[in-house]
């Protein structure tokens, strides 16, 4: 069953009649509000995206410093090789 509404030739004339009410307070908020939303999800994915190169820098990081302790050790040791050396050189020239 189709609802049916008596209309009289007044108000078919009448541009007026039967026009939605628009809130333009309402509709601004509601704009506004969808503007918002678009924006917190350009900031959220902005974030995320540098949560994640902070992520692999970090891991880059522990990377080099998981290597860098075996260079170290290395010099390190060169180090002790050198004062090793300086310590025979002396020794050298105690005994002359």
């Amino acid at each position: 069953m189709k609802d049916h509404f008596y209309i009289c030739p007044g108000h078919l004339k009448d541009r007026g009649f039967c026009t939605p009410i628009v809130d333009e307070v309402e509709a601004a908020a509601k704009k506004r509000k969808e503007d918002l939303d678009r924006e917190i999800e350009l900031v959220k994915a902005e974030y995320a995206e540098k949560l994640k190169k902070q992520a692999k820098s970090k891991e880059k990081k522990k990377k080099e410093k998981s290597n860098t302790p075996a260079k170290d050790k290395g010099k390190a040791d060169s180090k002790d090789d050198d004062s090793d050396d300086d310590e025979k050189l002396e020794k050298e020239k105690n005994d002359k």
